[in-house]
């Protein structure tokens, strides 16, 4: 009887064993990442967008581990990306920078393109990305100027700048002017495209650039084939 409880302990004591090397042998995981603050908002109805060009905002990267379970301060580790740089721009450690150029909301992410544990061992190797939603209110109008709205339209895609203010615009902008600004828009298509036609410039819609002046809420379409 002895012997067989000998034995049972035996048994238990490798699988424990064997279990352990197991679990030490599984590099630790990063499965997701949490941004703080989730959502962040700037700017009021009644102050113009370029007035808000350069408020900045610290964004902090937690990564959420298993093998064994933990949340680490990854902020300098991600890769950090703005889906509007019109909106914001993001710098490598996290913080965003209204450029006062368009009013709404942007996606800010940050990513870790190799899952690895801190030792270096490669893991799944897989691609995680959390996100947060950074807003810009737009103005009434009503203490700056009237607002001049870019956009696009068509199966092509391209840039288009706007002069004097030496803006460049490739996705929907907005920009506060004084009444009676005089604007020339020229439209760049990129390459495999071409410029199609505009609207509502007082040079015409086949006409580029695209000439007009601001006397209020104007929105002009580019379209790029």
């Amino acid at each position: 009887m002895t012997r067989k409880w000998f034995g049972i302990i035996a048994l238990i004591s490798v699988a424990l064993t064997l279990l352990n090397i197991s679990s030490c042998g599984d590099p630790q995981e990063l499965v997701s990442i949490n941004i703080q603050p989730g959502t962040d908002t700037i700017g009021a109805s009644n102050i113009p967008v370029i007035q808000d060009a350069g408020i900045q905002v610290q964004l902090e990267a937690y990564g959420n581990y298993i093998h064994p379970p933990v949340t680490k301060d990854i902020t300098n580790q991600v890769s950090w990306l703005s889906n509007t740089p019109q909106m914001f721009t993001v710098n490598s450690t996290g913080v965003i920078t209204a450029t006062g150029e368009l009013c709404g909301g942007t996606i800010i992410s940050a990513s870790v393109t190799t899952n690895s544990d801190s030792s270096g061992v490669s893991s799944s190797g897989a691609v995680v990305t959390g996100s947060m939603t950074a807003n810009v209110v737009c103005s009434t109008g009503t203490t700056g100027g009237p607002a001049l709205t870019v956009t696009f339209a068509g199966a092509g895609s391209g840039t288009v700048l706007i002069s004097p203010l030496n803006i460049s615009c490739s996705s929907l902008c907005a920009y506060e002017v004084p009444t009676g600004t005089e604007l020339t828009l020229t439209a760049n298509p990129a390459s495999g495209s071409t410029f199609g036609t505009w609207q509502n410039c007082n040079s015409g819609s086949s006409t580029n650039p695209c000439t007009l002046t601001i006397e209020e809420n104007t929105t002009v379409t580019v379209t790029f084939n």
